[in-house]
């Protein structure tokens, strides 16, 4: 394939500890919009706290809660068509212009802005569709970023560093996740009165959610910037080369047709790595469905099982990724989903709030090294100048088959309860293990010339 931009490690100096760290500080920060906005602190209170009340602060129909979900979902489909859509060009734009920092710091700034637009949701129906509508916006804006973050790990490791470096961002993320969520709970949620934590912040209104909201944007703003400062940009084509937005597309098609003829373990390795991704999303995003319906934990033991989720998940990961640079990501991976299907079966099987905190942890101890050494496999495949398009179309193809797990999940609970509804997310794991054993081992192509 032909380059699409100069290679990175012709024309930059060796990776520097302090450029990873400053790297690793995004990820740290990103955890302010995914694991708080997205997942357990701001999501809950607009399908609970916004969409379930109408203008009298009163539930208006006795569903009003589910509506509010299905109409949240909606919001995020809306969101991840217009992500598959565009974040291969996204990338690759970037790619050729020679402007991944730029982008990353564009995007970023975009969600930063949209969560503190969060704080104008109040906690009446009338805001639902205003907050549905922000984190659907954020939630594209965050994939964007994530494709030029993502792409640019070749500019801060080496041949010999990469999985390393990849589960130090995950596991920073993790870790970040961890902290946000304790001053969250400890300063602004906790307890059960008309104001809540230490600071004893009203919620009327919801203003302590939506105070958080205002932390999560600073927390991620301030933690964005080293990276911006620390890791250099990436030469791109010269001016009389690069094209077009629509002309893109074109391109884009094309060079996706190259790929298929001249590198088609890439293409196989994206299309295994959609199918087990699906399922590790569907290992946080149903857990707490879980959780709470079947094994009987509080809301509020959700919330501290998430953050003791957290440290596993980054403990696994930071060991995983000594393993991926001595013996590559392909069997990191595949030990990782054969871990967590069997550990899926297991918890078909146990019953209690005891064995979902043991097993429930054992199976986020296999979710950080799967996640940190797929992005590693694809980073090391990846065309030198072409990581940015390449991890664009490592998002798209996760988008295409993001319905999967989900309606497995659905399918089986209604067959047999909620329980069997892990026998879904095990059937997407489990596809997605045997579709990687066809997958040949990744070959560093940083190491091999460009053509």
């Amino acid at each position: 394939m032909t380059s699409a931009a100069v290679s990175p490690s012709a024309a930059t100096q060796p990776p520097t500890r302090k450029q990873v760290v400053s790297w690793g500080l995004w990820d740290w920060g990103s955890a302010a919009f995914n694991a708080v906005i997205l997942t357990f602190v701001f999501s809950v209170y607009l399908v609970q706290g916004v969409a379930g009340l109408d203008e009298n602060n009163k539930c208006a129909t006795a569903d009003c809660i589910e509506s509010g979900a299905t109409y949240y979902s909606l919001a995020l489909g809306v969101a991840g068509l217009f992500i598959a859509l565009l974040a291969p060009v996204t990338g690759q734009r970037a790619d050729a212009g020679g402007h991944r920092k730029r982008n990353l710091g564009v995007w970023t700034g975009l969600i930063v802005l949209s969560m503190l637009a969060l704080f104008f949701v109040k906690d009446a129906s009338s805001y639902f569709w205003i907050g549905a509508a922000l984190l659907g916006i954020a939630s594209v804006f965050a994939s964007f970023a994530e494709v030029s973050y993502s792409a640019m790990m070749r500019q801060i490791s080496t041949p010999a560093t990469i999985g390393r470096v990849s589960a130090f961002g995950w596991s920073m993320g993790y870790f970040g996740g961890i902290v946000l969520l304790l001053i969250s709970y400890v300063g602004f949620i906790a307890g059960d009165g008309d104001t809540r934590g230490l600071f004893a912040v009203t919620t009327e209104g919801g203003l302590n959610i939506r105070i958080v909201a205002v932390i999560a944007a600073i927390w991620f703003a301030v933690s964005a910037l080293p990276v911006l400062f620390a890791v250099p940009e990436t030469p791109g084509l010269p001016k009389e080369k690069r094209v077009g937005f629509f002309a893109s597309y074109r391109l884009l098609f094309q060079q996706i047709r190259e790929l298929w003829h001249t590198d088609r373990n890439s293409v196989f390795f994206l299309l295994a790595s959609a199918l087990f991704r699906d399922g590790l999303a569907a290992v946080f995003t149903l857990g707490a469905v879980l959780a709470v319906d079947v094994y009987e934990l509080t809301a509020a033991n959700v919330l501290i099982f998430g953050i003791a989720a957290n440290v596993v998940s980054a403990i696994g990961a930071l060991t995983a990724g000594r393993f991926d640079d001595r013996v590559g990501p392909k069997k990191v991976i595949i030990v990782s989903l054969a871990g967590l299907v069997v550990t899926a079966l297991i918890l078909l099987f146990v019953s209690g709030p005891t064995m979902f905190w043991i097993f429930g942890l054992v199976l986020t101890l296999f979710v950080g090294p799967a996640q940190s050494s797929a992005r590693t496999f694809l980073a090391r495949v990846s065309p030198v100048g072409r990581e940015g398009q390449m991890f664009g179309l490592y998002t798209t193809t996760g988008r295409a088959v993001s319905f999967l797990a989900p309606l497995l999940f659905s399918a089986f609970s209604a067959i047999g309860g909620t329980r069997y509804g892990i026998l879904g997310i095990a059937l997407v794991l489990l596809a997605g293990l045997v579709a990687m054993l066809f997958v040949k081992p990744a070959v560093d192509k940083s190491l091999t010339s460009a053509t």
